[in-house]
């Protein structure tokens, strides 16, 4: 069983060591299950490998705080060890900190100020339809009922509002086949790749400030594919681009602005996500702002707040890990950022 009352660090430890990588979080979510059941003051749900428990007093307002259970495959990096005041081990930082953190409150907190829902969620580090957030989301909504979001997503302390839309294009260039010994009766595709690559070396990056906070757009090749076999000049080849886009657009105006970019090539679109809007004019969110202090800034990347977004439920990133260190073989946390990181939630909700 989890032990709920020793300190946030030695907690993230325990919870480090149970192996929980992506679609093995079980043995995991069973321990958090059995540790908030033993909570009198929560109800608990659980969907799958996803745990949610909640207060219900009657409070004015409700905050939701909600993180991960997974990990990316472990590299050599368990059992968790400290050393010089970082706690060293597969998920320190993403995000096994921010869970710890959370379970400490849900421990601390029989009565808060706001009505809490805590989740606990199963496979955010794979393919969105695996995502136990989403699972929720599409099964129980009402379990995700708040006026306001924390997701424990490592930020190094720090606020990080909304989050970037993402989407992934393939750009395609045609030739004509030909024997490589008689190249001239051929177009070589591959070689038509070229003003594809010069556009984007020469695209300039938007840095649009969205409800007060900077983001830095990026449009990047990140794949090319072509080739027929070693004696083919190729008739066909393809540039895949990701485009990280700011909350101020739809998933719509990011496809129509790759399209400009790429203008006189076929395009076609394999997936996409939408952006999350910071939402810290929201007064929960100016609450949790000024309870935490510092000066929050864009989250760079796609994160789970754009489901909360999608939901009505504004929501801003904060955790104890650094993001920097996210996936790393070496990844650590800070065992003095866990504990600031409770005191300011600690502060925030009493």
């Amino acid at each position: 069983m989890l032990d709920l009352s020793q300190d946030a660090g030695a907690l993230t430890a325990a919870i480090v060591d149970v192996e929980s990588v992506s679609g093995d979080e079980k043995a995991l979510a069973d321990l958090v299950e059995e540790a908030l059941r033993a909570l009198p003051y929560l109800s608990v749900d659980r969907s799958g490998e996803t745990v949610v428990a909640r207060t219900s007093l009657g409070r004015a307002e409700r905050v939701l705080i909600a993180g991960h259970l997974d990990t990316v495959p472990v590299a050599a990096n368990l059992p968790s060890r400290v050393d010089g005041g970082r706690l060293y081990g597969c998920g320190t930082t993403d995000m096994k900190a921010g869970v710890a953190v959370a379970l400490k409150l849900a421990a601390a907190l029989p009565a808060p100020n706001r009505d809490v829902t805590y989740v606990f969620y199963d496979c955010e580090e794979v393919e969105a339809e695996r995502n136990g957030l989403n699972r929720v989301a599409r099964d129980h909504p009402e379990w995700l009922a708040a006026d306001f979001a924390v997701l424990m997503e490592p930020t190094d302390g720090v606020i990080e509002g909304g989050c970037q839309g993402t989407l992934r294009a393939e750009v395609h260039v045609a030739g004509k086949r030909a024997h490589s010994a008689r190249s001239w009766f051929g177009v070589n595709a591959i070689h038509g790749i070229e003003p594809v690559l010069a556009r984007l070396n020469a695209y300039q990056a938007r840095l649009p400030v969205v409800d007060g906070l900077e983001y830095h757009e990026g449009l990047n090749a990140v794949g090319v594919r072509g080739g027929v076999a070693g004696n083919v000049i190729p008739d066909s080849c393809v540039v895949t681009v990701n485009y990280r886009f700011a909350p101020d657009l739809t998933i719509e105006q990011a496809r129509e602005h790759v399209r400009e970019v790429f203008d006189g090539f076929e395009v076609s679109f394999t997936d996409a996500a939408p952006g999350a809007r910071p939402g810290l004019t929201d007064p929960v969110a100016a609450a949790f702002t000024a309870a935490v202090g510092g000066e929050p800034r864009a989250k760079l990347g796609w994160t789970d707040v754009a489901r909360f977004s999608a939901l009505g439920v504004p929501a801003v990133n904060y955790g104890p890990g650094d993001p920097n260190l996210a996936h790393q073989q070496g990844e650590y946390v800070s065992l003095e950022k866990i504990a600031d990181s409770e005191r300011a939630m600690l502060n925030w909700l009493t």
